[in-house]
């Protein structure tokens, strides 16, 4: 399974981004998609995931300003992303496993290679 993420930028405080991520190769065991991202030198943060019932899941510091959403027919998962904050400046990526857990607690089998996001101040 290959993941292509695309739609990261530079954007002001307050502003959206919305990232795309599509995959490719066999996806057939692939049931949940998700969202994680790496600040320099810092561990990384998942902070969405989605499965193939579309249950999503966030992580508290983007509850309620990230929108997860998946096309299945595209195999592609996106990332509506609202009221950006400096904070949100990472390295996005892209992820997919056979469970949503897996993607929660951050083993997932596949990833992306990620896209730049930065919010300036």
């Amino acid at each position: 399974v290959q993941l292509v993420e695309s739609g990261g930028g530079l954007v002001q405080t307050g502003g959206s981004l919305k990232l795309s991520c599509v995959a490719s190769g066999n996806m057939f065991a692939i049931n949940a998609m998700g969202w994680s991202r790496q600040y320099p030198g810092q561990r990384r943060e998942v902070i969405a995931a989605i499965d193939s019932g579309a249950t999503t899941d966030y992580a508290k510091s983007v509850q309620g300003r990230f929108t997860i959403s998946r096309n299945t027919a595209q195999n592609t998962v996106y990332l509506q992303m609202d009221n950006l904050k400096p904070e949100d400046t990472a390295v996005y990526f892209c992820t997919a496993a056979f469970f949503r857990d897996e993607i929660e607690y951050d083993y997932p089998h596949y990833w992306g290679r990620g896209t730049q996001v930065t919010v300036s101040s």
